[in-house]
């Protein structure tokens, strides 16, 4: 538009110098042109947008719909521009998020498009929006405060059964056998009968073995647990080869182990460590796995040397003698802080994602692959041992396989049914 009336008065001036009416002549359509632009352009436009989701939160995998609705409040718009930016880590799978519109004194237009992306929060930007005439010469920008957010919240598949057994539980019925005889389901011993057991606690087996000396049957109280996940965020734990990442199989790993201790009734925290420390406290239900999920999609793995080893671990966030859950590929200098855990009295189950077979499989053949892949197999197994031989109860993890069948044949075994220090049998 500058141009244009640059143009034009440049045209009079040289006709009226030269005395040319036929240049002063050829300012006039575009002085005319700039004219209808300047009288079509709307003076203050005004308009009501709305940007809605589907759902504020999702899973991963799962289509994002967004239905954004324009009202125009003011006077007629002959030309409207929109543009809807995306956050970079969402793609756009239907639909469009550019529009070019007419519309009239309270006109209204509608329309949708669906993004999926991988876990995280994403913030979408106010929308930005050129209103015009049809010439195209006059434009107001402007931004709208339609801002959004979703997260989506990384999926897992449920595991079915989690049998730990820490070394202290809390005194509220649950699952887990707390090594002490009371009101339970599961055998524990036999003592000597004593006065106010209820007859059908009697073992008429035992009773009939020793005819002066009646046996009742003691049964293991059941209780709940205080259990903390830490998750290993560390820049040298997040491999990533090929697109993929084995952060993408333990943030999962972490969310299904949190869904299936709370629904088990336990009191369950997360730690991230690595990207700083992140904690969740400690909590009970659906609310604290909404906390723990919201803390999993927001998860990213960063470089900070004041945590690139477990030494700065904080152990005293964690209740004495509670059961701690570690999800880690794990790296050699990690060894004597687990041994550390386990000496504080804590109870340890190390998950380990299997770092030297997800990254065999992205690696091009190579004639000493083979050599080099075993030697690396008998190192880490190596290391696995020696926690094993330590008392922690290690789950390797090759990431091909479902998690919840590996914790099933490694952890589904009970321990066999002690009798009861003192019984006199």
């Amino acid at each position: 538009m500058v141009f244009l009336l640059a143009l034009a008065l440049g045209m009079i001036v040289v006709g009226l110098a030269a005395q040319r009416p036929q240049i002063i002549s050829l300012a006039i359509p575009l002085l005319v042109y700039i004219g209808l632009a300047l009288n079509n352009t709307p003076e203050n436009p005004r308009w009501h947008i709305r940007r809605e989701l589907n759902d504020s939160q999702v899973q991963v995998g799962d289509q994002i719909t967004l239905t954004l609705t324009l009202i125009n409040e003011g006077e007629a718009v002959k030309e409207l521009w929109i543009h809807d930016s995306l956050p970079p880590e969402l793609h756009l799978i239907e639909g469009e998020t550019t529009r070019l519109l007419f519309l009239p004194p309270g006109g209204t237009h509608t329309w949708e498009y669906q993004v999926k992306g991988g876990r995280g929060v994403y913030a979408f930007t106010p929308l930005q929006m050129w209103a015009g005439e049809t010439f195209g010469l006059f434009r107001q920008v402007m931004t709208t405060d339609a801002q959004t957010e979703v997260t989506v919240m990384p999926a897992y598949t449920p595991i079915r059964s989690l049998p730990i057994r820490p070394a202290r539980t809390i005194g509220f019925a649950g699952p887990i056998p707390s090594r002490q005889s009371g009101t339970g389901v599961d055998f524990f011993g036999v003592r000597p009968y004593q006065p106010g057991d209820p007859l059908r606690r009697i073992n008429w087996r035992a009773t009939a073995r020793y005819m002066d000396l009646p046996i009742s049957t003691e049964f293991e109280q059941e209780r709940l647990a205080d259990v903390g996940i830490i998750l290993d965020m560390r820049r040298q734990s997040a491999l990533a080869l090929r697109g993929r990442s084995l952060l993408e199989y333990m943030v999962p790993a972490a969310a299904a182990v949190a869904d299936r201790l709370l629904q088990d009734g336990h009191r369950v925290g997360l730690m991230l460590y690595g990207q700083g420390i992140d904690w969740v406290t400690p909590g009970y239900g659906k609310i604290q796995r909404e906390r723990i999920l919201l803390t999993l999609a927001k998860a990213r793995p960063t470089q900070y040397f004041a945590f690139e080893n477990l030494n700065y671990l904080p152990t005293r966030l964690f209740p004495a003698r509670s059961q701690l859950i570690f999800i880690s590929p794990l790296v050699s200098e990690d060894e004597e802080m687990i041994f550390l855990l386990r000496a504080h009295g804590y109870t340890v189950l190390l998950i380990s994602p299997d770092p030297i077979a997800f990254e065999q499989d992205g690696i091009p053949p190579h004639p000493y692959l083979e050599d080099a892949v075993r030697l690396a197999h008998l190192e880490r197994r190596l290391l696995l041992s020696q926690l094993e031989q330590g008392g922690i109860t290690v789950i390797n993890w090759p990431v091909q396989q479902e998690l919840g069948e590996l914790i099933h044949s490694v952890l589904g075994h009970s321990p066999p049914p002690r009798l009861l220090r003192g019984a006199r049998l």
